[in-house]
């Protein structure tokens, strides 16, 4: 018998990696983009003020300026698809994969930013790092849910949402170690900009390995998706469910903020000689990953609205539960509340995304996140007001908590309204 002449010469496809690696690298990704790029700062503010970098205003300016480029960016997110309408729908798809990985590399970057001693590249570096994680997020999560829906894997995607945790967690023990021997913080900031060169590069590896496989074995559901994407994806009509899912979204941005922003602060203002202080960030971050990994035990076919109204009003538990539990266990439990369906809802609304939009969901997510980067934004703000208005930074702090409960309550409020009046049927829920 004689061999195909070609047949030791042509190359078989790369293994596409599995939907589990896939679920992985999404964890990984937004560790680097969100744990690290974003939520880093939140422990390193406190060794900021010690090493006289930065006053506490000063810190609440740079979180601002953070939030507005996390902003920004979920607005380019959401513009791409008009000021791009002339491409395809296969051409804007495209993009997804440079506009991630954009988004990790220039959160490495701009963490070793952060690490230089001019001060005034700070603040240029902290909006930066807001855009390009909210890159990271949108296009992440964009990706991981279309891989895993090809796949048939979509109950995985709570694993893309430990991420966020899972780095908070990281960041938080490396900041609280390295405090107790007496580093510098922009030393710190270094080994946060090296953790992200890490994991970076295992991103970009499983997404080569990925995009080899996809060209080498083009599937006839890609070729199917594009053709009716093309009829539909840039002519979907808003209606009053995108817009009231939308408006309950961002409601989460700014209600769970403050206490992201300040807690190690607003700990050592009510316990200052606590020792547990600096457990009280990467308990937040592990219960981030623990809820968001729970999500794979709910029943795909439970509403997602329901499912939102209960995170909703956990996190709200969470926010307030320090004022009234003034002690180590009232924050440990307040962290708790707050951080387990931190991930989670964004899971669910992502999941409401899809269901609403399951051909264009990178626009719409990037609506969403728009509104929750208008939340964020407001927070900061108010605490500075507020600490400069209330007799003591106490009284400040439980003010700022309290509307921010608020609004998380409204949030829960009008997810209930989207559940009465546009029911769904189960087997819509969980795509």
């Amino acid at each position: 018998m004689t061999a195909h002449p070609n047949a030791s010469s042509t190359p078989s496809p790369q293994a596409s990696p599995s939907a589990f690696v896939i679920a992985i690298t999404g964890a990984i990704s937004l560790a680097c983009a969100m744990g690290l790029g974003r939520f880093a700062f939140t422990p390193m503010l406190p060794l900021m003020v010690h090493d006289g970098l930065v006053d506490l205003p000063g810190g609440s300016w740079l979180a601002t300026l953070n939030y507005i480029g996390y902003l920004l960016g979920a607005l380019a997110c959401m513009a791409l698809p008009l000021l791009l309408r002339n491409r395809t729908p296969i051409q804007l798809r495209q993009l997804t994969l440079p506009l991630m990985t954009t988004g990790l590399l220039g959160t490495t970057a701009l963490l070793f930013c952060m690490a230089l001693p001019w001060h005034a590249l700070w603040a240029l570096a902290r909006t930066a790092a807001g855009i390009v994680s909210a890159f990271a997020f949108v296009y992440t999560t964009a990706w991981c849910l279309e891989q895993l829906a090809a796949r048939n894997a979509n109950q995985l995607g709570g694993l893309i949402y430990t991420g966020p945790g899972i780095g908070i967690v990281v960041s938080g023990l490396v900041v609280s170690k390295m405090a107790l021997w007496q580093a510098h913080a922009q030393v710190v900031w270094a080994v946060m900009g090296c953790a992200a060169v890490v994991l970076t590069t295992f991103v970009l590896h499983v997404v080569r390995r990925a995009s080899q496989h996809e060209r080498a074995t083009p599937s006839a559901r890609t070729s199917s998706h594009s053709s009716t994407a093309a009829q539909t994806v840039h002519g979907a009509p808003w209606t009053a469910e995108h817009i009231l899912l939308t408006i309950a979204y961002g409601l989460a941005g700014f209600g769970y903020i403050i206490t992201a922003t300040y807690l190690p602060v607003i700990a050592h203002s009510v316990m200052p000689d606590s020792s547990l202080i600096a457990l009280f960030w990467p308990i937040f971050g592990l219960s981030i990953a623990v809820g968001a990994a729970s999500t794979r035990l709910i029943a795909p076919w439970r509403d997602r609205r329901s499912l939102l109204v209960i995170s909703y009003l956990l996190q709200a538990c969470g926010v307030v539960l320090p004022l009234f539990l003034a002690n180590s266990m009232g924050f440990i439990l307040g962290s708790i509340l707050l951080g387990l369906p931190f991930t989670a809802l964004t899971l669910f609304a992502m999941q409401e995304v899809r269901r609403l939009r399951p051909l264009q969901a990178a626009p719409f997510i990037g609506a969403l996140t728009t509104l929750y980067g208008m939340g964020q934004i407001a927070g900061p703000p108010l605490v500075v007001w507020l600490l400069g208005h209330a007799q003591t930074q106490q009284q400040g702090f439980a003010i700022a908590l309290s509307v921010a409960a608020a609004s998380l309550i409204l949030g829960a409020v009008l997810f209930w309204l989207l559940r009465w009046r546009y029911p769904t049927v189960p087997h819509q829920q969980g795509q």
